[in-house]
């Protein structure tokens, strides 16, 4: 059997602060591919220009080296801007905050395109007999666009979900007590690299699964078609 020499719980309380980081990446990546899809698809030219800059550039960086500007390049302009204002005392970004801050821009990239394939798919129609209805823009989005794009969305929501949940353990890298900075800590004290990778590994696929249960649960509830044929 595997032998963890008591560093089990250390590796396992990161779990959680993993599960913390994912979850608040999350909500900050959906809210940004919302604002991308939109600006996208805005017929004004400047938020168009700046949402597909925004895609761009994300996709053009690796994720480890938008984590490492963001870290260490996110302190130096922040104190350069305190400095300038008579701000004397040192600034330090947290690191959950700054990894919470890169994975949530950097997803919410990705879920701009996948939120703009989904408002397409909504019939206009639909969001025209709204405004006709005597809706603002705003109900018209809450009560017609947004629960219908998030049903056409869910399956490309899902993708990127799962990918961004593994994506948290570049975390370690600047810091973060996760998940994969203990194991990492505990195989150096042990010598046991294998055993606590392959702890993380397992707790990673317990994530994922878990995950992928809850996602096929939310297409079959939000998808009228699939319902149908099960």
């Amino acid at each position: 059997m595997l032998n963890f020499d008591g560093y089990a719980p250390a590796v396992l309380d990161g779990a959680l602060l993993t599960i913390e980081v994912a979850l608040a990446s999350l909500v900050m990546a959906t809210l940004l591919g919302i604002l991308g899809a939109l600006g996208k698809l805005s017929r004004k030219p400047l938020p168009r220009r700046l949402a597909a800059g925004y895609t761009t550039l994300i996709r053009s960086i690796p994720d480890l080296v938008l984590m490492l500007l963001i870290y260490f390049g996110g302190q130096a302009v922040v104190n350069q801007a305190a400095y300038a204002v008579g701000y004397e005392d040192y600034i330090e970004i947290s690191p959950f905050v700054a990894g919470v801050g890169t994975i949530g821009f950097i997803f919410g990239a990705y879920l701009a395109e996948t939120f703009r394939g989904a408002i397409l798919a909504v019939p206009p129609g639909q969001l025209e007999a709204g405004y006709a209805y005597g809706m603002s823009a705003f109900q018209v989005f809450r009560r017609i666009l947004f629960p219908q794009m998030m049903r056409h969305a869910l399956p490309g929501f899902g993708n990127n979900w799962l990918v961004l949940l593994k994506t948290t353990a570049l975390v370690s890298v600047i810091g973060l007590d996760d998940m994969v900075r203990k194991a990492s800590l505990a195989a150096g004290a042990t010598q046991k690299p294998f055993t606590f990778y392959l702890l993380v590994a397992g707790v990673f696929l317990a994530f994922t699964t878990l995950s992928t249960l809850l996602l096929q649960w939310a297409e079959r509830r939000y998808s009228p078609e699939l319902k149908r044929s099960l």
